[in-house]
């Protein structure tokens, strides 16, 4: 199943207000590394189901929320933890970074 899109609407509650860690791809549709990195942030997804919450938000769509968090390029990925980012990274990154940002 593919990973959750949340918009600037369902930001704030979803991640903000998430008591897990929270993984954010921000991500574009004309991005080719984000299509790329596509299928790790779903299994990450499948893989941290119950301790922690993975969403992917389109930069287009929600620019508000990109310019808020300085994401200048895509895919760029941040952990958010009571609210706050707390680890980010830019570009492609294998599952187990993934994983370990959210530990």
């Amino acid at each position: 199943m593919a990973t959750e899109v949340i918009s600037s609407n369902d930001f704030a509650h979803k991640v903000l207000e998430a008591t897990e860690p929270v993984l954010v791809d921000f991500f574009a549709t004309w991005c080719g590394p984000c299509k790329m990195l596509a299928p790790t942030i779903d299994e990450v997804r499948g893989e941290v189901a119950g301790k922690a919450s993975v969403y992917k938000l389109d930069i287009d769509q929600s620019p508000d929320i990109a310019q808020a968090y300085g994401v200048m390029s895509v895919p760029t990925l941040i952990v958010f933890k009571n609210g706050q980012p707390v680890k980010q990274a830019v570009g492609i990154q294998p599952k187990q970074t993934l994983l370990s940002m959210l530990a």
